[in-house]
């Protein structure tokens, strides 16, 4: 099923009767779904699923929705946080549709693994679906002394000693349906289990509907801390390298194209920076670019007369393999990082005094 006309249906934007039976058809999956997902939760908290313990700091960043939440600019964030501590950390990522170390992350150059590889080059990306593997690569291979769990919420066979939850404002409770009918991967209620939220894209709400937001969360989970940050543009860069600053783009006529979980979100940050927006392409997360989609999107883009044309960092990382000369309209794609609104001496505390409890622990 495409991701635009997925989404648009448990949204409940698309209508009519074969709408309503296929909502009704992905409701009944959600029930056995949702089944499965709170049996397995029971069998960790019982601990009759085998744990694995490591005596090291893991730190886990996820999402308790499907799409993008933007779990990689915290990840390096905290990855500059913990080289600030001195300590030399591993990233865990389980990738997409890849296995390998960090080495190998390096040199494909794909997706998120690449991004968080490129912005924290002291940092070892091991990308293997296998957490508890990639933690024993880790520690016995590049003797790391604290583990970055990228997307790890779900994956409870790794322990770990925090779990900081990334969720989109715009889109926090995934429709408050369990996939397939809605975007949770699982119940919230299993935000219980996690010490803190990072609400993202802060900027593309209201300021009372983020007050219901945290309202609902600390209902949850009362203990648990809560950030506000917005993803801040700081950037544009063009194949060559070149910075674009960020007010070159009010006014000017942008073709945008993406491959992300949240595509709205990016097309928003485009109109934040004053760009007007002429024409769009919506590919399906982790799409596999070939020179065709370049061809039809360079099409798109004369067709809506762009002066420039916009996409993310993300789907740079698939592209830019691809035959780029000789184009008529330049490409750039933008930078972004984390930017907390709030929160952020909370967050940081609460990750130091971790880091501080464990290795005084291994020190003893």
């Amino acid at each position: 099923m495409n991701q635009d006309f997925y989404y648009k249906l448990v949204s409940g934007h698309n209508k009519g009767f074969f709408a309503v039976l296929l909502k009704i058809l992905l409701t009944v999956a959600a029930g056995f779904y949702s089944v499965i997902i709170r049996l397995r939760n029971l069998m960790y908290d019982k601990q009759l699923f085998k744990t694995h313990h490591y005596d090291i700091t893991v730190i886990s960043v996820g999402n308790i929705t499907l799409g993008g939440t933007g779990k990689t600019p915290l990840v390096i964030w905290l990855c500059k946080l913990l080289q600030q501590q001195n300590l030399l950390c591993a990233v865990l990522t389980r990738g997409y549709k890849t296995q390998g170390t960090s080495d190998e992350s390096r040199g494909t150059r794909t997706d998120e693994p690449a991004i968080i590889a490129e912005s924290c080059p002291q940092a070892k990306v091991i990308v293997n679906p296998d957490r508890a593997a990639s933690a024993v690569e880790a520690i016995g291979k590049f003797a790391a002394k604290a583990l970055v769990m990228d997307d790890g919420f779900q994956h409870r066979r790794l322990a770990r000693n925090l779990d900081i939850i990334t969720m989109d404002a715009t889109l926090p409770f995934g429709y408050d349906k369990i996939f397939p009918a809605g975007l949770l991967r699982e119940p919230i209620t299993s935000l219980k289990r996690a010490h803190a939220v990072v609400l993202t894209r802060c900027d593309q709400i209201t300021a009372s509907k983020l007050d219901q937001i945290e309202h609902k969360l600390q209902t949850i989970n009362p203990g648990m801390i809560i950030a506000r940050s917005v993803h801040a543009f700081v950037c544009a860069k063009t194949p060559d390298n070149i910075d674009i600053d960020t007010e070159y783009f009010n006014g000017k006529k942008t073709f945008a194209f993406c491959g992300i979980g949240n595509p709205d979100a990016f097309f928003n940050t485009l109109k934040i920076t004053g760009a007007e927006l002429t024409g769009s392409k919506i590919y399906n997360d982790h799409h596999s670019y070939t020179q065709a989609c370049l061809a039809d999107i360079y099409t798109n883009a004369r067709q809506a007369e762009a002066d420039i044309i916009l996409t993310t960092q993300k789907d740079w990382t698939k592209i830019r393999h691809l035959t780029l000369a000789k184009k008529d309209i330049p490409l750039a794609y933008l930078l972004v990082e984390i930017k907390f609104l709030a929160g952020e001496d909370k967050l940081r505390s609460l990750i130091i005094d971790t880091l501080a409890g464990k290795i005084s622990k291994n020190k003893s």
